[in-house]
């Protein structure tokens, strides 16, 4: 094994190890019920519930658990979509300051130019 392949088993290792222990404690903090849609869960259907970090930092974990909300995946997916297009929506605003304050105008003697004959 190279050492490349090394540090990625690791880093797949350790975020495994560390995703068990902060699901595992959540689990045991809150109750078994999506915190949006209120949907109940039991141990049959307990894999479609998801520990959501509210801050979107996965290494942010409180032992009192006020980083996570319990969320059924549909929720969570919905959760992280809105957090992708908040940083879409951001990212064009910018875009559009940035457009205002150019300084080119190329365009500015079009007028004169096409009324030459």
């Amino acid at each position: 094994m190279d050492k490349l392949d090394k540090v990625v088993a690791d880093a797949k290792r350790n975020a495994e190890t560390r995703g068990h222990g902060y699901r595992e404690q959540a689990l045991k903090l809150y109750p078994w019920v999506c915190g949006k849609c209120e949907r109940e869960f039991t141990r049959e259907n307990l894999s479609e519930l998801t520990v959501h970090h509210k801050d979107h930092n996965h290494d942010n974990n409180p032992r009192d658990g006020s980083n996570w909300e319990l969320l059924c995946v549909y929720c969570h997916d919905h959760e992280h979509a809105k957090y992708l297009d908040a940083d879409r929506a951001e990212t064009s605003a910018s875009n559009e300051l940035e457009r205002e304050h150019a300084t080119s105008k190329p365009f500015s003697n079009l007028k004169n130019l096409l009324n030459k004959k």
